[in-house]
């Protein structure tokens, strides 16, 4: 897939793994639109990146508001939406159980909601706006990257929701990917290790070479500008499909 003169949708575009996915899509020539639930951050870049950049705003647990960002997304060129790259996500630590009681629901449901539930929403409605798109001579319609997380592998201690969130977004990339080769759309997913991403950044610097020294190589806190690279090149490289490609620096997490 050509990403130059492409439209394109980043969710989660307002900052960390999905900026920088949104700044090197558009820096390759693509029309960005930027959703995000961050409003002031959001459209602050899409100001920032100038022409073929726009921003919606999306919380992703409302399909209405991710409807509207396809929306957008695939009318800001003749061609349609051809790419969708996927990054909203939550965090959360929690024990299944403890002595004060058991895992709440909620948090484990609201997890789930936002980082599941909302790659699925953000999957479908995208992939069902790339159905109207015209095939490129390959026969290729558009590509969906989605962000899982190596905790879908390697969940720690107090990971039980985020980790049963991303091994969703990892088991659903392959039925995806086959419900629709038929119409030539490519469905592929990210697995990151450690990034220096907001999350991240308000630890204090010691702690963050501590984890950064963890990685066996480099050993080093991953880059946004890293995870942007590769999602490119997914984008890029028509036999990338059904995939969920770890990018952790052959990281394997600890218990702790």
């Amino acid at each position: 897939m050509l990403i130059d003169g492409s439209g394109a949708l980043v969710v989660g575009g307002a900052s960390g793994l999905g900026e920088a996915a949104a700044r090197a899509l558009h820096a390759r020539g693509a029309h960005v639109v930027v959703a995000d639930l961050d409003a002031e951050r959001g459209a602050a870049l899409a100001a920032r990146l100038g022409e073929r950049a726009q921003f919606a705003a999306a919380d992703v647990t409302r399909p209405e508001q991710l409807e509207q960002a396809v929306a957008l997304a695939a009318a800001q060129v003749p061609g349609g939406l051809r790419i969708s790259v996927h990054c909203a996500g939550i965090g959360h630590a929690e024990r299944i159980a403890r002595p004060k009681g058991p895992h709440r629901a909620e948090t484990f449901e609201r997890v789930v909601a936002v980082n599941l539930v909302g790659t699925f929403h953000a999957l479908r409605l995208a992939s069902a706006a790339m159905l109207a798109n015209e095939p490129s001579d390959g026969g290729e319609r558009g590509v969906v990257v989605n962000t899982a997380s190596i905790a879908a592998y390697d969940g720690q201690i107090g990971q039980v929701a985020y980790a049963a969130s991303k091994g969703g977004v990892v088991a659903l990339t392959l039925p995806a990917a086959r419900d629709l080769a038929g119409a030539g759309i490519r469905v592929c997913a990210i697995a990151p290790g450690l990034f220096d991403t907001p999350l991240l950044a308000a630890l204090p610097a010691e702690a963050r070479q501590q984890l950064g020294a963890s990685i066996p190589f480099p050993p080093r806190l991953g880059l946004p500008s890293e995870f942007a690279q590769l999602a490119c090149q997914i984008v890029e490289n028509e036999m990338l499909n059904g995939e969920v490609i770890r990018l952790d620096g052959a990281l394997r997490m600890a218990p702790r």
